[in-house]
Order: C-alpha cells, then structure tokens, then sequence
C-alpha cells in the first residue's frame, strides 16, 4: 500500500474511531495484566516469606525450650521440621555452635560443617530472607537464641521452593491471556459497530452534498446529532451565500452584457441610417458622427470603470500605499472637476479645518473622491452646490461630500452601491452615468479600512460621510 493510501486510510474517521476505541478499550486490560502478573509474582513470594518466617521463629524456640541441639532425638521438634518442610516443599538444617549440621531433613548433609555468610551473619544475631529468582527459592536463616541470656547456641537455616508460585503465576498469565484476547475482540466488534453507527451521517451528509451538486435538493438536512445539525445549519447559510453570489454574478453579466451592448446599438442605427440615406446633407452627416463619437466615448467610459472596479477587487497588497497630503489631493480634484460643474452651473466649495496627510493610495483615493464629486456635480439642480469637507482627528480623517442636488429615495439607499444600479435609469443614461461610480468609491474606501455612509432626503441632497484611517492598517 503506497504512502498515499496509508494516509487516506488513516484519514478515515471511521478507521480513527476504531483504533480510538481500541485504545480505549484495550489498553487498560494490557496494563491491568501487567500489573497482575507483576504484584502478584511480589505479593506471594512477600506472603510465603511471612509465613515461613513466622513458623520458623516459633520453631526455633521450640528448638531451644527442647535442648534440640544436645538431644536431637526429641519427636515433638523433629515431627515440626518435617511438617514445616513437607507444607513448603522446603528444607530445613539444625545447626550448632560449631557449624555442625545436626538435623537435615532431607537426611543429606547431617553431621557436616557448614560455613557460609548467612550462618556467620546470624551467630551474629542478624535474621536473614532472601528471594532467589534464579534458582526458585526463598532462603531463611534465623539464630537460635536462649530467652534467659541472649546466647546465641545455633542457627537454623530454611529454604523453601517457589515453583508453586510459578505455577499459579503461570495459569494467571494463561488466564489473563484469554481474558484480554476475549476483551479484545469485545472491544473490536462494539468499536466497528459503534464506528459505522456514528459515521452513518456524515455518510447520509455525503449523499444529499451529492444530490444538492446535481441539483436534486436545495437544503442539507442531517439532524442526527448536534454537530451535524450545527454543519447542516452553516453549510445551508454558505449555500445560501454562494446562490446570492451566482445570481449577483449572471445579473452582473446580464447588467454589463446590456451595458456594452446600447451604445453598439445606438451606433449600429446612426450608421445604418447614415448609409441608408443617399447624398446626405453635411448637417446631419456631422450630428449623426458626433453621436456615434459620444457613444464610442459613453462605451470607453463603461470599460474604463469595468477595469477600475475589477482592480478595486483585488486584494490589498495592490495598494500602492505613500504619505499623501489630503488637502492638495482634494484640492487637485475640485479643479479637475470644476469645468463640469461650471459647465452644470454647480458651485463647488473646498472647506479644510486642518492640514491632513495620510499613508493611501493616491490613485484609487483620486478615483474614489472624483466619482463622489462628480455624481454631486451630475445628479444636481442648475445653480445648485457640492460642499467637500476635510477634517481629521489623532486617528482618520474624515471627507462629507454634501450637495443640494435631487436626492435619493429611502428604498433606493441601500442599493446604490450595487454595480450598474441607477436610481433613475433614463436621467442617469441622460447624463452619461455608467452606474459603477459608487461601486467603485466604496470599493476603494474599503480597501483602505475604512467607511462610508450616506444620507439622502429626495429633492432636497445627499451626503456622503467617509471615514479613513491616517495610518494604513494591515491585515492580519
């Protein structure tokens, strides 16, 4: 299986809901069978010490009460070892003062010496245990002490097999093995069980995304759980969103399609009618030219703010951003615009509070500002007014562009920075509008962070308030 496959594999959620169950379900039998074994193992070599320990301290003063070690005959001591050893599957050695061996009960070595480090160590009264892992046995060697003066007359030494431990450590294992293997394949059949039943949404969410794209469903509905019922929600407002955009999209086709489209019209039937016509008088050969050379310019006018707006579109790193100063950019505008207005009978002021300079970009600010100046200028009364204003504070600068021209109706407000959206469609065609001017300001506003509003009362003016920061902010 290739790398690729193994991580698509592992990417499953159902494969990841399984082995989260596995480890869930598994891992605490694994480490309670590790933990079994090995405190058992602990437990009962600690226990059969204790044990033996505590009988043989009562044996050796049986030993000792019993003058053992002079007379070895006695039945009741030597009946008492051979029970002791018999119970432990042990030995057991007597031996005296002189390292004389005078009881065995595996009747091996009596009568030897014997001198080793546990015998020494406990004629110095030291108790010893100890655990032989290697060879299986728990080794025990005790002095054998007179109550009446301390004497130590001997040392009785106890080995005890633990084979039977290993034995029942063994049939632990044995049983846990079986125990974990049963848990396990407990833990794997409800781990694909409850897998296959929390994934089967997002299978049913598959399915309708599917149906949705061919166009067989208009909603995602999987209410199953919360998550589900909280993805359906969020994927059915994007689908929303993205039929709103698709719709905005065709429209703006349509709208742009049609846009292009009148003055190619308009020319089409000026020069039909020029060349349907013979010996047409000069007169109206040079009027119907200059319509065509007005449409030609309407139609530069249409492309020129198609591009301008599909610029206004691309991401802010665009922005060509320097230190411009405000007042002479305004300042500039006005008088570009000012043959317009002159020519409109429209008085255009230049009010500035402050000097302003700010970190933009001139040429899509310059654009913005004329299109606000120029729809004041274009959608004015005769002998009517555009007031730009400039003032600023520690963090924006702040432009209203106020006119006391037609105005704009309340229900057409929120509108107006639509592309291609003309409040009065025959008056905006009248005086060349194109219908992308606001689109175009706002887009360009927006891409400096900042705002615009507008208020309009119809036939009295508008107002457009727009809000920039002093310094460019960049997104993070």
């Amino acid at each position: 299986m290739s790398k690729k496959k193994i991580g698509v594999f592992f990417k499953s959620l159902k494969i990841r809901f399984i082995l989260l169950f596995l480890l869930i379900g598994i891992l605490p039998t694994v480490v309670l069978r590790i933990g079994m074994l090995s405190s058992y193992g602990k437990k009962a070599v600690s226990n059969r010490s204790i044990d033996v320990l505590s009988q043989a301290k009562i044996l050796t003063n049986q030993i000792v009460s019993n003058n053992y070690l002079e007379d070895a005959g006695s039945e009741i001591v030597n009946s008492q070892l051979e029970q002791l050893s018999n119970i432990y599957d042990g030995r057991i050695m007597v031996i005296d003062d002189s390292f004389h061996i005078i009881k065995d009960t595996y009747g091996l070595d009596n009568g030897k010496m014997i001198v080793s480090e546990e015998v020494m160590r406990s004629f110095r009264g030291e108790e010893i245990s100890k655990h032989d892992t290697e060879n299986g046995y728990i080794e025990m060697s005790l002095p054998l002490t007179k109550l009446e003066n301390k004497e130590i007359i001997g040392v009785l030494l106890v080995s005890v097999s633990t084979d039977s431990i290993v034995l029942n450590e063994e049939y632990l294992k044995q049983s846990t093995w079986v125990i974990e293997l049963i848990c396990t394949m407990t833990v794997i059949f409800f781990a694909v069980f409850l897998s296959i039943l929390l994934t089967k949404p997002f299978r049913k969410m598959e399915n309708e995304i599917v149906e949705i794209q061919n166009g067989f469903k208009n909603e995602l509905k999987i209410l199953n759980y919360a998550e589900t019922e909280a993805i359906s929600a969020r994927f059915n407002q994007l689908f929303g969103r993205m039929k709103v955009i698709d719709e905005s999209r065709e429209e703006f086709v349509s709208n742009v399609s049609h846009e292009l489209k009148t003055p190619l019209t308009s020319m089409k039937v000026l020069a039909d009618s020029l060349n349907g016509q013979e010996d047409v008088p000069v007169e109206l050969y040079k009027e119907f030219m200059n319509d065509i050379g007005n449409e030609i310019d309407r139609e530069t006018k249409i492309i020129n703010d198609l591009l301008s707006l599909v610029k206004m579109n691309r991401s802010a790193v665009d922005l060509n951003i320097s230190s411009v100063n405000i007042n002479e950019l305004l300042g500039l505008i006005l008088k570009r615009l000012r043959p317009i207005a002159e020519k409109q009978h429209v008085e255009l002021v230049l009010e500035s509070f402050r000097p302003v300079s700010a970190e933009v970009d001139e040429v899509k600010l310059t654009l913005a500002f004329t299109n606000l100046v120029e729809n004041g200028i274009k959608y004015n009364k005769p002998d009517g007014w555009v007031h730009v204003t400039l003032n600023a504070d520690h963090q924006y600068f702040y432009v209203k562009v106020e006119d006391s021209g037609i105005g704009i109706p309340e229900d057409a407000l929120e509108h107006i920075y639509e592309r291609f959206y003309r409040v009065d469609k025959s008056h905006s065609r009248e005086i060349g509008g194109t219908g992308l001017g606001l689109a175009i300001a706002r887009s360009s506003i927006l891409m400096h962070r900042g705002a615009i509003k507008v208020f309009s009362i119809e036939g009295e003016g508008t107002v457009f308030n727009v809000r920039i920061p002093l310094n460019y902010i960049i997104a993070s």
